[in-house]
């Protein structure tokens, strides 16, 4: 049989004739068609084009929805301040919620191409919806008479809406945990010529994402404040049907890796399995639990097997063997009753991520605040500067401007720099680049709270308080504290997508791209469930609150303040986390 290294390498390497090797993938990749694909005319960056432009412009549709969707809310469904937050956070989250189910479809059965075709048709609808429901009257909100508005969540045209929002939702969910690692399959691993191009592909990739937000932030803000939201809806569906035509206009030229099933159900059969034998001791030697030599695909990193570990000792049950449960043929188990130790492991790993994982719950509430309260607070200042009046949406740009500013900042100039001191090759450590993000999160939220307390003092000043009108303070004090939130996420944010690749097990890669932005999900919730608890909390006994319909009269400042001390909070959770962290390791 040869050495295990041996064994390894024909794996990695399949059955090629003849010079194949240099014609053909050597990954397994197949075509549209299931037949062996030509390295020359398919795949690399003649295929990546097309994924990344597809993937810019449905950043720009969904981001031309979201960035001014609070400002829909409140001046054409007539909602309060605290609904509109509310409703805008929930359906963020759920936006963020959907990708694990689209992970799970494109894993189990679609394959990622048919997941992100089909989910792109929906998205497609759901915007085709939002612009009827805004362009013909029977379908939209009642128009204010006068001073008088009728309550939008008892209109039955806004449920139209409502029903268009959450297709777009759904849709998102089958593209965004797809389109990266459908990209990643382009690139052959057993070429390295081919291989070393990845990384940049996934680089261009945040790029275009990046470049699509900051457009839909800027032009397409301006055009739903000053032209109308028939055309600020109607351009994000025309740019998600050329999505469907970019993506499918590539198909010739991708490459297509076959599904290797689920890691839910992977994950689900050691469950099973280790609570079926509930009773039994775990062998104090790992050489006695079941292993077996798993094909290359189910492995992490090629051939490589984590090492056994002795966390928790209950799921190792899962592997170890009864004498009855080999079959007749005596090389078959049943799945859902034996499970080997490196799927054991994949398990253990998954759940050894999660506490770092769940921090960036708390980090994604500060990140909910730029389409939500901070948007709220801006349209209570003074927008206009000189003969230019900027929408309080487009000051997100800031945000979106400081990414594309940073990131290469920090890849060219502060990784250099911090190299000489820390002799690490990433300058920082993954955990570091997440601490120092989750860290600025925190001066984000003081910056937010120190303007809007100047404001406040402002309004009560000038005898404003009890008005619901602009306070005459520049908009652009609200620059800081978009350019700090900007900073934190280009530490945290591709600090976490960088050590979830490497320290998650290779066949649960997807799912933890789909778990990511669940954190996400979640903190869109918190923050709507911190919003309704504040309101609850601070309206007793009759009081305005703290985030009254005019917040000229109420406390924001106080509620950015609760968000930089859980922020605070957040942060020593992590650097307790992180400081007993153990890296994952291999067996050989």
């Amino acid at each position: 049989m040869g050495t295990l290294e041996e064994q390894c390498s024909l794996l990695e390497k399949p059955l090629l004739q003849n010079g194949d090797s240099e014609l053909y993938t050597g990954d397994g990749s197949v075509d549209a068609n299931g037949k062996r694909v030509a390295k020359k005319n398919t795949g690399n960056w003649k295929a990546c084009c097309f994924i990344i432009g597809a993937e810019c412009l449905d950043s720009f549709a969904l981001s031309g929805i979201s960035c001014n969707l609070v400002t829909f809310f409140t001046k054409e469904l007539h909602q309060g301040s605290v609904a509109a937050a509310t409703t805008v956070s929930i359906w963020q989250g759920t936006t963020s919620l959907t990708p694990l189910l689209g992970a799970i479809i494109a894993d189990a059965y679609l394959g990622k191409y048919r997941t992100i075709a089909a989910f792109a048709i929906i998205n497609f609808i759901g915007l085709c919806a939002l612009t009827l429901s805004v362009s013909i009257p029977a379908l939209g909100p009642e128009v204010c008479q006068g001073s008088l508005c009728p309550s939008s969540t008892t209109a039955s045209q806004s449920a139209f809406f409502i029903c268009g929002l959450y297709l777009v939702s759904l849709g998102s969910g089958g593209i965004k945990p797809c389109i990266g690692p459908f990209g990643g399959d382009q690139f052959d691993d057993t070429d390295p010529k081919e291989k070393g191009k990845k990384g940049s592909f996934f680089n261009w990739l945040y790029f275009s994402i990046s470049i699509g937000s900051f457009i839909a932030s800027t032009f397409l803000a301006w055009i739903q404040n000053n032209v109308g939201w028939g055309l600020g809806f109607g351009i994000p569906a025309l740019s998600m049907g050329s999505v469907i035509a970019c993506f499918i206009f590539g198909t010739p030229f991708y490459r297509f890796q076959k599904s290797r099933g689920s890691p839910i159900t992977r994950m689900c059969q050691v469950l099973v399995a280790s609570c079926r034998k509930w009773n039994l001791e775990v062998p104090n030697d790992s050489m006695d639990l079941y292993e077996t030599q798993e094909n290359n695909s189910s492995m992490d990193g090629g051939c490589k097997k984590l090492e056994h570990t002795n966390r928790l000792k209950f799921l190792d049950k899962a592997a170890v063997m009864y004498t009855s449960e080999i079959s007749t043929s005596g090389s078959s188990f049943n799945p859902w009753r034996l499970c080997s130790v490196n799927q054991v492991e994949e398990l253990k790993t998954l759940i050894h991520l999660l506490p770092i994982l769940a921090t960036g719950i708390a980090f994604s509430v500060c990140i909910a605040q730029i389409s939500t309260m901070m948007l709220e607070q801006g349209m209570m200042m003074d927008s206009t500067i000189g003969s230019l009046t900027i929408p309080p949406a487009a000051l997100a740009t800031c945000n979106t401007a400081v990414v594309l500013l940073v990131v290469p900042l920090y890849d060219k100039v502060l990784v250099p720099i911090v190299r000489r001191f820390t002799h690490n090759e990433k300058g920082f450590t993954e955990l570091q680049r997440i601490g120092i993000g989750l860290f600025v999160s925190i001066l984000s939220m003081s910056a937010a709270a120190v303007v809007e307390m100047y404001r406040l003092c402002l309004a009560r000043e000038l005898g404003l308080a009890d008005k619901k009108v602009v306070v005459p303070l520049s908009i652009l004090w609200q620059v800081p504290q978009y350019v700090l939130v900007g900073i934190s996420q280009v530490f945290t944010c591709i600090g976490q997508i960088e050590f979830f690749y490497e320290e998650s097990p290779r066949t649960m890669r997807s799912l933890c791209s789909a778990l990511m932005l669940l954190t996400l999900s979640l903190g869109f919730y918190l923050s709507s469930f911190i919003l309704t608890m504040v309101t609850y909390f601070s309206t007793k006994g009759g009081k305005v609150g703290w985030i009254p319909d005019n917040l000229n009269e109420g406390h924001l400042d106080y509620f950015f303040c609760l968000l930089a001390a859980l922020s605070f909070l957040n942060f020593v959770v992590y650097i307790a986390f992180a400081m007993k962290f153990k890296h994952k390791r291999f067996a050989y």
